[in-house]
């Protein structure tokens, strides 16, 4: 006969742990008893500043340019319209007049046979001016910019309490439109030396328009400023690029030439 199948046999199931002794006997009641009411979570209010609340900024970010000023072609966009890696940033300001932001904009580079990349051209922080309509409404439509160069925003970060700067634009210098259209963008301290004015005039003979759009900056806001641009101007130059691409493995011995004049300032 055939030996009888083996016999299973059900074990109940070992009692849990011990809880640790070093918990407290209050929280050992709490574990073990399933009667004990679940404690109650107290809502959580967010906080909003209620400077910014009403300030929201309608305005849609700026089309992408054809490539990604990189001297590479766009990345596949998404279903939603959007694109991989972009990222759009602004710092804003609004007053009872007018509202200021200052967008960056990138470096533009172009390859090289060799497969790098060289920087064609620097970036720059676009400031865009728009007046206000209502209280707290600006209407973007009508918005003025002005395009802050990399050693523009150098004589921004030199400026004194007292100290004032003034630049001006010609957009179509060089071209047969030029002195139709002329920006200038004046930075000068308030009366009580506590802030910032800026002031942006725009005379445009192609559009006639004449107008003159100020917004008063507070210390602390102008200190935003300094240090947003101390830290953006790497970035726009390129420098912030090129530091991210050195690679140790790719370091060559470098055999200092013997000292010359002509080799003085290659060190």
């Amino acid at each position: 006969m055939p030996p009888p199948p083996p016999l299973f046999l059900s074990l109940p199931s070992p009692p849990p742990p011990p809880l640790p002794v070093h918990l407290p006997k209050a929280a050992q009641t709490l574990a073990l008893s399933p009667s004990a009411p679940a404690r109650k979570t107290l809502p959580v209010c967010s906080v909003a500043s209620p400077r910014h609340s009403g300030y929201f900024d309608p305005r849609a970010p700026p089309p992408p340019p054809r490539g990604d000023g990189y001297g590479r072609p766009p990345p596949a966009p998404h279903a939603n319209g959007g694109q991989d890696g972009r990222v759009f940033t602004s710092y804003s300001i609004y007053k009872g007049k007018a509202a200021l932001s200052f967008d960056p904009r990138p470096p533009q580079f172009v390859p090289l046979d060799s497969g790098a990349y060289k920087v064609a051209k620097e970036g720059f922080v676009l400031l865009q001016f728009a007046p206000a309509v209502a209280t707290r409404q600006y209407d973007w439509t009508r918005k003025q910019v002005f395009s802050l160069s990399v050693w523009e925003i150098g004589t921004l970060l030199t400026l004194g309490p007292t100290d004032s700067c003034e630049f001006f634009h010609d957009p179509f210098k060089g071209r047969s439109e030029e002195g139709k259209v002329r920006k200038v963008l004046k930075v000068e301290p308030t009366p009580d030396g506590n802030g910032r004015f800026f002031n942006l005039s725009v005379q445009n003979r192609l559009l006639n328009i004449d107008e003159s759009i100020y917004i008063p900056i507070t210390k602390g806001e102008f200190a935003v400023i300094v240090s947003t641009f101390n830290y953006i101007i790497p970035h726009l130059m390129g420098w912030s690029v090129f530091t991210s691409s050195i690679k140790p493995e790719d370091s060559r011995p470098y055999n200092r030439p013997q000292s010359t004049p002509e080799y003085e300032w290659r060190r």
